[in-house]
């Protein structure tokens, strides 16, 4: 009989074998094992749990893996989430007040109606995030990647969003007044019927931007781009211009 050696292939699994059951065991995160009722604690790992209405108010998630996660109507205002991988999670409705989410990874992430009043989202990765409705109120967004994301309806007032990116993100009618847009990034943005009331636009790059019936009364845009802007309807009352002087009835 002709005996064949099989080769062997080692591809860090130790398989134990139990009566008949196949444990495979392995150190890669792809494999480390979620317990969902963990207590939240920094860098712990939550991926994919259903967490839907739990309170994690105050809680330490420094760098915790909540990707997947359904946080449907939870209380995480006050959490730490620095460096939180919150990729994919579903977040609706949630209270993320005071929340510190600097350097967060959001990408894709569903968050429409939630409260992020005075939160911190300095440098976070909201890439394609869904932010319909939701409170930013006061919230700092300094230098954060807003780039596609859905932002209409939503209330930014008095939020910083100092040098962010929001490269073709959809904010049409929502609230910003006061916000800070200096340095922002806003090229083919959606603004249509926003209401911009004193918003400070200085350096903004609004190229290809849709303010198509957009309030911007007593808005700075001093030394903002409006190349290729759509701007029919305009509120201009009291704006100053990217030239520096006062728009007129009919604008800059």
């Amino acid at each position: 009989m002709l005996h064949r050696r099989l080769p062997r292939f080692v591809v860090g699994l130790s398989i134990v074998l139990v009566g008949c059951t196949l444990t495979l065991a392995t150190s890669s995160p792809a494999f480390a094992k979620v317990n969902c009722h963990a207590a939240p604690t920094p860098s712990v790992n939550l991926h994919g749990c259903s967490l839907i209405g739990v309170d994690f108010a105050g809680a330490d998630l420094s760098g915790a893996n909540l990707t997947h996660t359904t946080l449907n109507g939870a209380d995480l205002s006050r959490a730490i989430l620095v460096g939180a991988k919150l990729t994919g999670a579903s977040i609706l409705n949630a209270n993320l007040s005071n929340s510190n989410l600097t350097n967060g990874k959001l990408t894709n992430t569903e968050l429409a109606d939630s409260n992020f009043t005075d939160a911190d989202l300095v440098k976070a990765h909201l890439e394609r995030a869904g932010l319909a409705g939701a409170d930013l109120s006061g919230a700092n967004v300094l230098r954060a990647n807003l780039a596609g994301a859905e932002l209409s309806g939503a209330n930014l007032s008095s939020a910083k969003f100092v040098d962010a990116k929001l490269l073709g993100a959809d904010l049409s009618s929502a609230k910003l007044i006061g916000a800070h847009f200096e340095g922002a990034i806003l090229t083919r943005a959606d603004l249509a019927d926003a209401n911009l009331t004193g918003v400070t636009l200085f350096k903004a790059k609004l190229i290809d931007a849709n303010l198509t019936s957009a309030n911007l009364t007593g808005a700075t845009l001093v030394h903002a781009n409006l190349s290729g802007a759509k701007l029919s309807g305009v509120t201009w009352t009291g704006a100053s211009c990217p030239h520096g002087s006062l728009a007129g009835p009919l604008g800059c």
